[in-house]
């Protein structure tokens, strides 16, 4: 979760980032052209004052030279010495005044030649079009010389952009510095928001995987994070208290009512068998009374069990499954054998955490399965594997197998398959195998066996313990 809301406060604060920076940006190179721009004016106002009473150009030799013209054009001399920019006064004809460099002329189009006709028009030249760091063009400004009330010439300064685009691109390094700073700043504060908010969701996720794997008494800790995740961590715990209360009692219902009809059912069956003395010897009718009898004792005690296994908890330890799984098939061997099945196991040492007495009871209930469903003359094979994090003790039956629907609910209490009715057993066995398992942080797994058969997986952790 983490994972996809740290992007999205990301991207958030990126965009705001951008949005305060890219006008900040914009606004910063206008400022630096509208300075130049300023100094070009107020230069261009000096010249069109110094050449205002400029009354003629001296062409024409044996002219007195004037004077002010001399002033004029020395003054625009050392400003294209000192800053590089070129400047000129023209006459409305457009012949030079005055310029520098001497080389200079005023062109018949372009950017100069528009200003100049504005300013004919007794006006200012409009503000430049705004240069960027990555154009390499000049900035023109047009100022007109009026003399009572004409325009008698314009004033012309033709500026090389290199340094103001220099210092429009480091005020840009400055910002981009500034915002990758407070990126930075703002990724750092999103890291502990999220942190802070999503601490109690991943405590509540932890303690509801431990709940759903069996670990009943697990609660969600305190912890910080908004007041209403933590209102949730209340609320859920109290959820989790009621629940097991609930299972707490249907749990000691079931052990209670086993407990409590097994000394009914004993008397029954005592008097169901003195009954018998009374009756013909091999009537059918009491002897399918007497094994519904023993068949409801054998419910009555599974259910017990069942209650036991869903109540207790695991006594973990290091076992050597290998040696335990041998044992079990070396125990029902002798059973295999008398109803004419190979009962065959390969269970090299290896070891894992579980109870030993709850795994012994879920490998007697799957074995008792497979060689029960198993063929004359057919083979049950039990194979002990591990590898990093599991060891598995695996059961191959050649029985008639399970369809895909009968699949999905073994291990349903009281389930049974259609075709298996007449076998003997309660349907409660993997029910109970299963519980002891999920108790010890194991689990048991079915699947299908080709050609025909059932493979039962049964898987222990090999890590310890946590908490």
């Amino acid at each position: 979760m983490r994972t996809r809301l740290l992007p999205l406060l990301i991207v958030l604060m990126a965009a705001v980032l951008l949005a305060l920076g890219v006008p900040l940006a914009v606004s910063l190179a206008g400022a630096q052209q509208q300075k130049v721009v300023v100094d070009r004016i107020d230069d261009t106002a000096r010249f069109a004052a110094l050449a205002q009473f400029v009354t003629d150009s001296p062409t024409d030799a044996g002219v007195f030279e004037n004077e002010r013209l001399t002033v004029l054009s020395s003054e625009l001399d050392s400003y294209h010495e000192v800053y590089g920019i070129r400047a000129g006064v023209f006459y409305r004809s457009g012949r030079a005044m005055a310029q520098a460099p001497a080389s200079w002329s005023l062109p018949k189009e372009g950017e100069v030649r528009d200003a100049f006709g504005e300013a004919l028009l007794s006006r200012r030249s409009h503000d430049p079009q705004q240069v960027w760091p990555w154009q390499r063009r000049n900035l023109v400004v047009a100022s007109p010389v009026i003399r009572d009330g004409d325009v008698v010439a314009v004033v012309v300064t033709d500026s090389p952009t290199g340094q103001m685009r220099s210092r429009t691109l480091h005020g840009w390094l400055v910002i981009g510095a500034g915002e990758a700073a407070a990126m930075l700043l703002a990724v750092g504060a999103a890291l502990r928001l999220t942190g802070w908010v999503l601490r109690p969701v991943r405590v509540l996720d932890a303690t509801t995987h431990d709940i759903a794997t069996g670990r009943l008494k697990s609660r969600v800790a305190a912890a910080g994070g908004p007041p209403e995740l933590r209102r949730l961590a209340r609320s859920f715990n109290e959820m989790a208290d009621n629940v097991e209360d609930v299972l707490e009692q249907q749990r000691a219902f079931v052990a209670d009512a086993s407990h409590q009809l097994r000394n009914p059912l004993a008397a029954l069956l005592l008097r169901i068998e003195l009954l018998s003395f009374e009756l013909p010897e091999g009537n059918q009718e009491i002897a399918s009374v007497q094994a519904e009898g023993k068949r409801l004792a054998e419910v009555l005690d599974d259910l017990l069990d069942l209650a036991l296994a869903e109540h207790s908890e695991a006594d973990l330890k290091i076992t050597d499954i290998g040696a335990l799984a041998a044992e079990r098939v070396a125990a029902w061997a002798p059973t295999a054998e008398a109803k004419g099945v190979r009962l065959v196991g390969d269970c090299p040492p290896t070891t894992a955490w579980a109870d030993p007495v709850a795994l012994s009871s879920a490998l007697d209930a799957v074995i008792d399965n497979a060689v029960k469903f198993t063929p004359e003359d057919q083979t049950v094979e039990v194979t002990v594997a591990s590898d990093r994090d599991t060891s598995t003790v695996v059961v191959i039956d050649h029985g008639p197998g399970l369809t895909d629907e009968e699949l999905a609910r073994i291990g349903d209490r009281f389930w049974r398959s259609g075709r298996h009715q007449n076998i003997k057993g309660s349907g409660l066995g993997l029910s109970i195998s299963r519980a002891l398992l999920a108790a010890g942080g194991g689990s048991i797994g079915y699947d299908h066996h080709e050609p025909h058969g059932l493979r039962v997986t049964v898987r222990v952790p090999r890590s310890g313990p946590t908490g």
